[in-house]
């Protein structure tokens, strides 16, 4: 089967939709910034921690940068990367890097140093930015960096003794290469992968703008507004997020961390439209009536990343009646998002006798098809069957790094699947053509919007000298929509304890990915063929 694809307002004003019709269309990551540089160029762009800079100024940051890396031979097809919490300079670098043909591989900072040591070799970066809080893992690392020629560092205030600031000042200034084309690679974000070990996934600045366009269609910014940009900029969720306000030249309150008190202050700063996961809306909620009230601000609350917990999302639309709630979609593959469930089916989900709806990943974008494919047989499956699903569109990515053999078995290419993209995601479409994402054929868990591959996990904690046997599984967890659950066996004799074997994990790797809690059982279950039952320990832990 296949399917393609009110504002709150105060009763004395009308609303203003932001004109960008005379804005060229996007054909690279920095054509926007440019166009408000001129048009509106003492308009606020970024505002971060206590520093606002206009577009004027952001552009001229951006093509500072531009000039600093070219002139240490930073050019077409070489990668650069980014290795801190969030900062605009993590953008800034996306930018200027793109405008040059290159590209940015931007780095997860909750990492361990064994991780970012991978991922920065395997993109083959040549120049490394990273955050001062950063930089001790980093000289521990220094020298198996093989491709890094320069490290800057940058400080979250900018003061005194920044080197990335006294980079930009000293830089000259230069324009985009005229070689650079909209299909050249911009940004390189990692993602979990079948080995364990994370897999580069290259957007285009085709990719990235065909995202733009189609994923904030509807959004309807009005003058006046701001957006908040909390999600880390390592994922999809920051870097693709960022650009709307970006594309409609409304000035965005990025955060360092999505952390109650920074988000507070973002809202109290006059941001009111945002993209969160769902765990925010759960601190939230529970944070008091205060915070319940303040959030009351926002116009716009888009979630995803993560399951939300139908209990949860009727408690915020419940707090918040005011607020467009909208979920989406999506994958790292196509630049996010691939499907939205908008404020208005949100709304009318139960008065229309649909209320299952508030559970399915809304439509498909504009320029995005959905098929529903039996896994085995590759045939397309009627409407309201369980299937993989499929997506095809513009934003789709031209493959992982270096890697084409993992892309052989996402991507077809040629024939009549030519461009369709396996997600690994199972599903269904109803008649009307609303997508449901039921289960992950992906053995891939998602703890408050971490993709965290159950393997690699698995693969530390069977190096523990007692265990015999490990099965990792994501388990419903109100907070974060799943947390990490190991399910182990001993060796005869033998025995550990669930703190132990959780502290053994944090030793190599980033906490996030390390399960919350451990089952000590005889034996995994398993099927005649010897594989582990992982759906019968979801239904004995939890439904899955």
């Amino acid at each position: 089967m296949t399917a393609t694809d009110t504002e709150t307002q105060q009763p004395h004003a009308e609303p203003r939709l932001i004109d960008t019709s005379d804005a060229p269309e996007p054909r690279f990551l920095d054509d926007r910034v440019a166009h408000w540089a001129v048009t509106t160029p003492d308009a606020d762009a970024i505002t971060y921690l206590e520093r606002t800079w206009t577009y004027a100024q952001l552009d001229d940051r951006i093509r500072r940068l531009a000039g600093a890396l070219a002139a240490w031979g930073v050019g077409r097809g070489d990668v650069v990367s980014f290795l801190d919490k969030n900062h605009p300079a993590c953008l800034e670098l996306s930018l200027a890097a793109g405008s040059l043909g290159a590209a940015n591989a931007i780095i997860n900072f909750r990492l361990a140093p064994d991780e970012i040591d991978y991922a920065i070799n395997d993109a083959g970066s040549k120049v490394l930015v990273v955050g001062t809080e950063l930089m001790p893992a980093i000289e521990k690392i220094r020298d198996q960096l093989e491709h890094v020629e320069h490290v800057v560092e940058v400080t979250p205030g900018g003061g005194a003794g920044d080197a990335y600031e006294q980079l930009l000042a000293e830089a000259t200034p230069v324009g985009r290469s005229r070689e650079v084309t909209p299909e050249d690679t911009a940004l390189i974000m990692y993602s979990s992968g079948t080995t364990g070990r994370p897999k580069g996934v290259t957007l285009s600045h085709a990719n990235m703008s065909a995202h733009t366009l189609a994923a904030h269609d509807g959004w309807g910014f009005e003058e006046g507004d701001k957006s908040l940009v909390a999600m880390p900029l390592f994922h999809v969720g920051g870097s693709s997020y960022i650009m709307f306000g970006l594309h409609d030249g409304i000035p965005s309150i990025m955060t360092r961390e999505p952390d109650g008190a920074s988000l507070a202050g973002a809202i109290l700063g006059g941001a009111n439209r945002t993209f969160l996961v769902p765990a925010v809306l759960a601190q939230v909620l529970q944070s008091g009536p205060d915070a319940v009230k303040l959030f009351g601000a926002l116009k716009t609350y888009t979630y995803g990343a993560a399951p939300m917990p139908p209990p949860l999302l009727r408690a915020a639309m419940e707090a918040w009646p005011d607020t467009d709630f909208i979920q989406v979609y999506g994958l790292t593959e196509v630049c996010g998002v691939a499907t939205q469930l908008s404020a208005e089916d949100h709304r009318t989900a139960v008065s229309s006798g649909h209320p299952e709806r508030l559970v399915s990943a809304g439509k498909p974008l504009p320029g995005v098809e959905v098929r529903i494919v039996d896994p085995g047989t590759l045939e397309d499956l009627p409407v309201g069957e369980h299937g993989e699903i499929w997506l095809r569109t513009p934003q789709l990515f031209a493959g992982y790094l270096g890697k084409p053999e993992a892309t052989a078995e996402v991507l077809h290419h040629g024939g009549p699947d030519h461009g369709w993209f396996r997600t690994g995601d199972g599903g269904r479409l109803d008649a009307d053509g609303f997508v449901y994402v039921q289960d992950r054929l992906k053995d891939m868990i998602i703890s408050g919007g971490e993709n965290i591959y159950s393997p690699e996990v698995e693969r530390v904690l069977a190096e523990h000298p007692a265990v015999m046997e490990v099965a990792v599984i994501g388990v419903p967890d109100d907070r974060w929509g799943e947390s990490v659950k190991a399910v182990v066996a001993f060796h005869e004799g033998a025995s550990a304890t669930p703190d132990e074997l959780i502290a053994y994990s944090r030793e190599q790797l980033a906490h996030f990915k390390c399960p919350k809690t451990v089952e000590v059982v005889d034996a995994l279950p398993r099927n005649p063929t010897g594989k582990v039952l992982k759906r019968t320990l979801r239904d004995t832990y939890g439904e899955g």
